[in-house]
């Protein structure tokens, strides 16, 4: 049977650095990735006016670019985008129901988005990273001695 080989120090750095940076990233957005996974803004309605499309090997990317006009006539704001629109989702000119979460150049459909799986596995990754590498030490320190009373 082999013994366990103890990490390296460097690995151990370099490791909670990546997981650190990871939470960094993905804790901030967290709030805005769950108003946007449940669409929970000022409900209104996005005109799409220009399409932007960006051409990959074998896949196609675009976005519908226009004005948002909140439900209640408070916000009108030009040059956001909807999320998750594609070159067929819309046409210009054609107003579409949407929801500003609060983000200063882009709006969702009323059916939210999935922004919140990438950030929800960033910090999942982050805090499995940490607990792998400093787990077993706190479970060693917190474990109670129990001893059998005789």
């Amino acid at each position: 049977m082999m013994a366990r080989r103890d990490r390296s120090r460097a690995f151990t750095v370099v490791l909670t650095l990546v997981a650190v940076f990871l939470l960094y990233l993905a804790v901030p957005n967290a709030g805005t990735a769950v108003r946007a996974a449940r669409a929970d803004g000022v409900p209104g309605t996005f005109t799409p006016r220009d399409l932007t499309c960006v051409v990959h090997p074998g896949h196609e990317s675009c976005v519908w670019t226009g004005e948002f006009r909140s439900g209640d006539g408070s916000a009108d704001r030009s040059g956001v985008e909807l999320y998750g629109s594609d070159r067929y989702s819309n046409r210009a000119g054609e107003p579409v129901r949407a929801v500003d979460i609060g983000l200063a150049h882009r709006v969702y459909g009323p059916g939210g988005s999935n922004e919140w799986v990438f950030t929800a596995l960033m910090i999942a990754i982050g805090l499995a990273i940490l607990l792998w590498l400093y787990g077993g030490p706190l479970r060693r320190a917190f474990r109670r001695d129990v001893t059998p009373v005789s």
